[in-house]
């Protein structure tokens, strides 16, 4: 294992994203996703001395004799209050060759709406599962948003292993349950370990507790797990065109540029794109940054836009390469989470948030349901809470739209309440991929 930068130290991975890992610690509610977060930043020196303190004196408060590292994650008051994760936390940790975002995901089944959030930019999930209790529905139900939302890299803490003294038998039993879910989720890499977050054996260092296994600890895999984009694992966005979602029109002089984070593809000076929904064609004249003008923006720079042509470009539009355009529809199919607690039917109606765009929509078809457990799709009227299904929408303006696979970016959307403004359903553009038979559709 690299010895750890010293706080403060700008490397190189810091400095270019080059090596960044983003992963989603996920799993069932008490499996101890907090507390392994926890032993990984306080064992690897990630945390000063007045957090260990705060940490200890809201232990103490408790009633602990000893400090509970859940707390290092869980900083709500009602967390603490409570026992459980209520929101994603997030942390950071840097080794001298890695950089790590880490998402600590709640496992009660209320909150699994935050579960999504924290998964939807993770490179890798790391699923915690407790051996005494095995595979649970909630955690296999995370691992199946997580697959769905583009996860295909899994590390397996077997946890509280102590519990069952070291044996070998729960681990095996574990390992099993979780390797088949991967295989038929379309998991590229799982890797099992079996660890003691309370104690951290195999967290950070190798122990010699479980003489039976010759892997590497927690730690050791997350830092050898291929790292980067998500697009950038799959290939996706390899000969893909530009996407600019328009966050902002902002004047200078007689001119206009147009402001948003880049995606897709690279974007230059003289390439051909095209406005959407609207359908108009230009020419990218000048490109600029906070530093100054630019010839060339990569995906992920946050960039401004000037056209050749005197063009009406708002709020919620979407620049795209003309050779490569995303699918302009009132109409999208799409594979959504559910997180009402009403049951989802047809005929509701909600806000859809969609890039930049905000549009009306309606349910017109609610096809299937996602049976968790047979990962198939199982014919039904409507969708309850934190369950998985395909739905068909019809929104007031047309979305300019990518299937989910290609573009995490145009092809995820969430449905909001109109009169609450509450978050009800997350949503990928096509069917579920991980389900045999069925391919990604925008419309």
């Amino acid at each position: 294992m690299a010895p750890l930068a010293p706080s403060g130290t700008s490397t190189l991975a810091e400095r270019t994203g080059i090596d960044l890992l983003r992963f989603a610690a996920i799993g069932s509610v008490d499996d101890g996703k907090s507390t392994l977060i926890g032993r990984l930043l306080v064992d690897t020196r990630q945390l000063f001395d007045d957090q260990l303190e705060a940490v200890g004196a809201a232990s103490r408060r408790r009633g602990g004799t000893e400090m509970d590292l859940a707390f290092v994650t869980d900083g709500l008051r009602s967390e603490r209050e409570q026992g459980i994760t209520i929101d994603v936390a997030y942390r950071y940790a840097a080794t001298a060759t890695r950089k790590f975002v880490i998402a600590d995901c709640p496992g009660h089944v209320q909150y699994t709406a935050n579960m999504a959030t924290g998964a939807s930019t993770a490179d890798l999930g790391l699923v915690v599962v407790d051996v005494t209790a095995g595979l649970r529905e909630q955690t296999r139900r995370h691992t199946c948003i997580a697959a769905l939302l583009g996860v295909d890299q899994l590390v397996v803490a077997a946890n509280k292993m102590d519990l069952v003294s070291w044996r070998q038998e729960p681990y095996e039993a574990v390992k099993a349950q979780m390797e088949a879910l991967a295989r038929r989720l379309g998991i590229r890499s799982s890797a099992v370990v079996p660890v003691s977050a309370l104690h951290g054996d195999n967290v950070v260092a190798r122990s010699d507790a479980a003489p039976f296994y010759r892997g590497p600890s927690v730690l050791e895999a997350l830092e050898s797990a291929p790292a980067g984009t998500w697009s950038a694992l799959r290939d996706v966005g390899a000969g893909a065109g530009a996407r600019l979602p328009v966050q902002w029109v902002l004047r200078h002089g007689n001119g206009r540029s147009y402001a948003g984070i880049l995606d897709g593809g690279p974007l230059s000076v003289g390439d051909d794109v095209i406005v959407l929904p609207g359908g108009h064609r230009t020419t990218v004249s000048a490109l600029g940054t906070y530093d100054g003008p630019i010839r060339e923006a990569s995906v992920g720079l946050a960039v401004s836009v000037e056209v050749a042509d005197d063009l009406d470009v708002g709020r919620g539009d979407l620049i795209a390469a003309a050779s490569d355009p995303p699918t302009v529809t009132s109409n999208l199919g799409a594979t959504v989470c559910w997180f009402g607690h009403r049951p989802l039917a047809v005929g509701d109606r909600f806000q859809v948030k969609h890039t930049t765009r905000v549009a009306p929509a309606r349910v017109t078809e609610i096809v299937a349901r996602l049976d968790v457990h047979d990962l198939a799709l199982v014919t039904t009227t409507g969708l309850d809470d934190n369950e998985i299904g395909v739905i068909r929408l019809s929104t007031g303006t047309p979305l300019a739209v990518d299937p989910y696979a290609r573009s995490r970016v145009t092809g995820s959307f969430v449905l909001v309440d109109e009169a609450t403004n509450a978050t009800l359903a997350a949503g990928m553009v096509g069917p579920p991929s991980l389900v045999p038979g069925h391919r990604e559709q925008a419309g």
